[in-house]
């Protein structure tokens, strides 16, 4: 849930797409009606681009046929080795515990979303949109503001109360935030220990991280709730810029240190 608080907002413009087996919710503000409109619809194109790129469910898309040896990095989208790359070091920064190796087959899944809605965010920045809010599927990248003296606002959900909040971020004072969440209470146990290959066991229910950037901080969401709440607490504090609010299944929340900062 993102909500703007305050008062008086410039021109605003709204859309809703499902797409990459989600649904992305985009709230732009100001800008050129038209230039933002035509940017919102490159953004929305591509993010189904991505979905042809990168879905492991199509038997034909150049990461099926990348992973089943049928095609060579230099021979598919300029952006796949882009993505190979931020996965290696996705991969580097949290000592493996983020793996873009899924039953030994190259599956960047776990990054890919988080990239593509940050991409989108920042196309229609470009085009000249004073505030920008991109949701893929409950991970969020804001850019800018939505009104003079208005920071854009993010609720976290409670993974123990359904309809509750846990926190609510705000995005004052800063020109981007991203804030993405990973648990058990959306999607069940899907997340991967990559030492083992099976589900991840931890004392965590979510975790969810605040970072300029949603392309990291999905990752170190995902990265942090394979560790477990002690190791995956140090290590999301020695991340800049990054804050974290994890909440375990004894109903334990714990936080970074400056996480304070960031939330109202």
């Amino acid at each position: 849930m993102v909500e703007p608080g305050g008062s008086a907002a410039p021109a605003q413009l709204r859309h809703v797409e499902e797409v990459m087996g989600t649904v992305f919710s985009f709230d732009v503000r100001g800008g050129e009606p038209r230039a933002v409109k035509a940017a919102l619809e490159e953004a929305v194109a591509g993010l189904h681009a991505v979905d042809e790129v990168f879905s492991t469910y199509r038997e034909h898309s150049q990461i099926s046929r990348l992973a089943r040896g049928e095609a060579t990095i230099e021979e598919c989208d300029a952006e796949v080795a882009e993505v190979l790359e931020l996965c290696a070091e996705a991969e580097r920064l949290s000592d493996g515990w983020f793996s873009a190796t899924y039953q030994g087959r190259f599956d960047p899944t776990g990054l890919v979303k988080g990239w593509a809605t940050e991409r989108a965010a920042l196309r229609l920045v470009e085009a000249g949109a004073v505030g920008v809010s991109v949701n893929g599927g409950g991970d969020v990248q804001l850019c800018g503001v939505p009104g003079p003296d208005r920071p854009w606002r993010v609720g976290v959900a409670d993974p123990l109360r359904p309809g509750g909040l846990a926190a609510v971020v705000t995005a004052a004072g800063a020109d981007r935030l991203a804030v993405a969440t990973s648990g058990t209470a959306e999607r069940g146990t899907h997340i991967v220990d990559p030492r083992t290959g099976r589900s991840a066991v931890t004392d965590l229910v979510s975790v969810t991280v605040v970072a300029p950037r949603l392309t990291w901080a999905d990752c170190w969401a995902t990265a942090a709730f394979a560790m477990g709440s002690r190791e995956g607490l140090a290590w999301l504090e020695s991340l800049e810029d990054t804050e974290a609010l994890l909440i375990t299944a004894g109903d334990e929340v714990r936080c970074t240190g400056g996480l304070a900062a960031r939330l109202g």
